[in-house]
C-alpha cells in the first residue's frame, strides 16, 4: 500500500520522546550492522546511512542527523577511526533526507532516484574538503581512487579529483541506500508511521 509523505507543521521540531529514544539506538544499530558488512564485504558502497534514512523518514531531520552522527562516532571508536571524521556529512545527510521526505522526494520510485542524487551532491561536497585534509583526496574504496589517480595523473586539479571520486561513489551508495530505505519504509504497518508522525 503506498504511503502518503509525513507532512508536519514543522518538520525541525524535535522531541525525546519515548519514540525517538527507540527510534535513534534502533537507527544507529541499522548503520552499524551495515557499514560494518559493506567493509567485510569488500563492497564498493558505504551502506552505513541506511539507518539515518529511515531515522530521517519517520522522525524528521533532526533525528536522522543525530543518528548518522552517534553512529559515526561509534563506528570511529569501535571499528574505523576514518569513520569519526564523516560524522559531519551523515549530520548532511540526514538533514537531506528528512526535508526530501517531508516534501513528497520518497513518495514514488522515480523521485527516489532524483532524491539519491541530491543526497550524494549534499554528501560529496561535505566529505571532499575532509577527503583533501586528512587523505589527500583519496576515499579509500579502490576504484574510486583509481580514478582520482587517473585524473591527477592528467593534472586535473586535487580538489575536482577528489570530488570526483567521492561523487561516485556516493551516487552508487546513495542510490542503493535510498531504494532500500524506500522499499523498507513501504513495508512499514500504517500504525507505526503515524506513530512517529504524531509524536512530532
Amino acid at each position: 500500500m503506498k504511503k502518503e509523505p509525513i507532512h508536519r507543521t514543522s518538520m525541525w521540531k524535535f522531541k525525546l520522546s519515548a519514540a525517538t529514544m527507540t527510534l535513534i539506538p534502533a537507527a544507529v544499530g541499522i548503520n552499524y550492522v551495515a557499514k560494518a558488512l559493506a567493509e567485510g564485504l569488500k563492497l564498493p558502497v558505504w551502506l552505513g546511512s541506511l539507518g539515518t534514512f529511515l531515522a530521517s523518514m519517520l522522525a524528521g531531520p533532526v533525528a536522522g542527523a543525530i543518528s548518522g552522527f552517534i553512529n559515526n562516532v561509534i563506528y570511529g571508536l569501535t571499528l574505523s577511526p576514518i569513520s569519526t571524521v564523516y560524522a559531519i556529512t551523515s549530520i548532511g545527510i540526514g538533514i537531506a533526507v528528512g526535508v526530501l521526505h517531508a516534501n513528497g522526494w520518497f513518495s514514488s520510485a522515480r523521485r527516489v532516484f532524483v532524491s539519491a542524487i541530491i543526497i550524494a551532491i549534499v554528501s560529496a561536497v561535505i566529505s571532499t574538503p575532509l577527503n583533501v585534509i586528512f587523505w589527500g583526496g583519496q576515499t579509500g574504496i579502490a576504484w574510486g581512487d583509481s580514478l582520482f589517480a587517473v585524473m591527477v595523473a592528467n593534472h586535473a586539479p586535487v580538489w575536482l579529483a577528489s570530488f570526483t571520486d567521492e561523487f561516485v561513489l556516493d551516487i552508487l551508495d546513495k542510490v542503493c541506500v535510498a531504494y532500500l530505505a524506500f522499499f523498507i519504509y513501504r513495508q512499514l504497518p500504517q500504525r507505526m508511521v503515524r506513530f512517529f508522525r504524531d509524536d512530532k
